[in-house]
């Protein structure tokens, strides 16, 4: 059955170059000019996280509404994307891969990192040490399984999005992690949201157009 990516703005499934061969992408445009371009990384491969799931579906689907050009792609071993799970330490290279790629796409455009779960932890820390970035999302951040070191020393701008009755990492230690971030930063924490957002998927693309509907790294800067 056809994936339901490929229509709403989406382009169809291209692959771009990674390191260990090519990466399976997809690329959400808004319907005019961009003003953003994001690179998006989805939860656990080994959990049956893609770029697929719905919450990142949901989270490319809100950017794109608000003038953002939005790539998610497969990690290496996912779907049609070469190479094989790599613990945490490969998948920083993949995602550093689809960065370059949208920069070279894409020069000019403010560059925003983001991820769900595991997706999170990977696109914060590579954005938070990539000068090219100057936003980090985070939804779902398992700030209890990973360290997080760059992200908590960085001073880009910083929007977490949290289910209030994550099975897996708990709210509570979701606010400790981000008391311990620097300016600027935003916590939104959706009520009743378990880990996945059963049904509430649409609710993280609600909470991103708050966010980031108004938000410009320049307007930070000047």
């Amino acid at each position: 059955m056809a994936d339901p990516s490929t229509r709403l703005g989406a382009e169809p499934l291209r692959q771009i170059p990674g390191a260990v061969g090519p990466l399976e992408t997809i690329l959400d445009r808004p319907s005019g000019d961009p003003r953003a371009a994001v690179v998006f990384a989805h939860p656990l491969p080994t959990e049956g996280g893609t770029m697929h799931t719905k919450v990142v579906y949901q989270a490319a689907k809100a950017l794109a509404r608000i003038g953002c050009v939005v790539l998610r792609f497969n990690f290496r071993g996912v779907g049609l994307s070469a190479g094989a799970w790599d613990r945490g330490r490969g998948e920083l290279d993949d995602f550093r891969a689809a960065l370059d790629f949208m920069a070279a796409e894409h020069p000019g455009l403010e560059l925003w990192a983001g991820g769900f779960s595991f997706g999170s932890y990977i696109a914060t820390t590579v954005g938070a040490d990539d000068e090219r970035v100057c936003a980090l999302i985070a939804i779902a951040p398992p700030v209890d399984r990973y360290e997080f070191a760059s992200v908590k020393l960085s001073h880009k701008p910083k929007f977490i999005i949290h289910g209030e009755r994550d099975e897996h990492i708990s709210l509570r230690i979701v606010r400790h992690f981000y008391a311990q971030l620097r300016e600027p930063k935003e916590l939104v924490e959706i009520d009743r949201a378990d880990h996945l957002f059963e049904g509430q998927a649409a609710e993280v693309g609600d909470a991103l157009v708050e966010l980031l509907e108004d938000f410009s790294c320049r307007t930070l800067s000047s």
